[in-house]
């Protein structure tokens, strides 16, 4: 593991804590997938190549390729078949988000929930991203699956990020974010964003990740469109989630769902079909 790379005053006691926060080094295997991805013809079967050597991710590649989540008309039989039917952009998201979960671990606390809402989330940005047509799929794959990335790196610097994350989540009136950053002068977004710069990600998801928890930016022209569908969609995401897992209230929607459904031009009735949609996808994954 590697720290993170001061870019300020070495006498800074904040940058100095930024510092001291582990964040794992790009994996060479996402070097070398970014390599061909910046071909201008990138090569399904040299894909099939870089990750042969992981048998994890090549086998979980697959599967993901023959589920019926990807629509595939008929079964991949090889890697490269699978990468076909996927193409290029959604498989190198998955491959990265399967990467994130073997670089990132959290010392002595189980990431299985964490996991799972995490795929829970990337699933929501996905389906809504094609439905209301307004982010590349991809890159609301990757942004669904980093945005809390954050967190179990914190984990592992504060022996009571656990409860500051907590009082975070239960605070209805500040920025989550502000909790973090009052108690231990860095919060998740911020050290996620340094990850996702650190690993290549596109600048949209490492900025969508820095904001997704400050929410004036939907009310903000000066920061992109993309940026800001993102973390509209995230709240979005968020509040199925919890609706999900039967949880009817959720404090980060009441904080910014109303500038969410305003930014993405939906209605009252649009948001709760849905919101109603996701729950059925959300119910197919058992």
């Amino acid at each position: 593991m590697t720290t993170v790379a001061a870019t300020a005053d070495e006498g800074d006691p904040v940058e100095a804590l930024m510092r001291s926060v582990r964040i794992p080094p790009r994996p060479s295997l996402l070097i070398d997938l970014q390599r061909e991805l910046a071909e201008r013809d990138p090569s399904p079967r040299r894909i099939a190549r870089i990750i042969a050597n992981d048998v994890g991710i090549s086998g979980a590649l697959l599967k993901l390729a023959n589920s019926p989540f990807y629509g595939a008309a008929r079964k991949a039989k090889s890697v490269e078949q699978g990468i076909n039917f996927l193409g290029v952009s959604q498989c190198s998201a998955l491959i990265t988000g399967m990467l994130a979960r073997q670089a990132v671990e959290a010392e002595g606390v189980s990431l299985n929930e964490f996991w799972d809402v995490s795929a829970k989330r990337a699933r929501a940005l996905v389906f809504t991203s094609r439905k209301l047509r307004i982010a590349p799929p991809d890159i609301a794959h990757t942004f669904g699956l980093f945005c809390d990335i954050g967190v179990p790196l914190l984990m592992n610097r504060f022996a009571d990020y656990a409860a500051t994350h907590a009082a975070a989540s239960h605070d209805a009136g500040q920025c989550f974010t502000a909790v973090e950053d009052a108690r231990h002068d860095t919060n998740h977004a911020a050290i996620g964003c340094l990850l996702a710069r650190n690993w290549g990600l596109s600048a949209d998801v490492s900025w969508a990740i820095l904001l997704h928890h400050d929410y004036r930016v939907l009310d903000d022209p000066a920061t992109d469109d993309a940026i800001r569908s993102l973390v509209a969609l995230c709240l979005l995401a968020e509040k199925a989630i919890q609706t999900y897992h039967g949880n009817s209230n959720s404090l980060e929607w009441d904080k910014g769902g109303a500038r969410a459904c305003q930014h993405l031009g939906l209605t009252a009735e649009e948001t709760e079909e849905l919101l109603d949609e996701l729950h059925e996808m959300f119910g197919t994954d058992h």
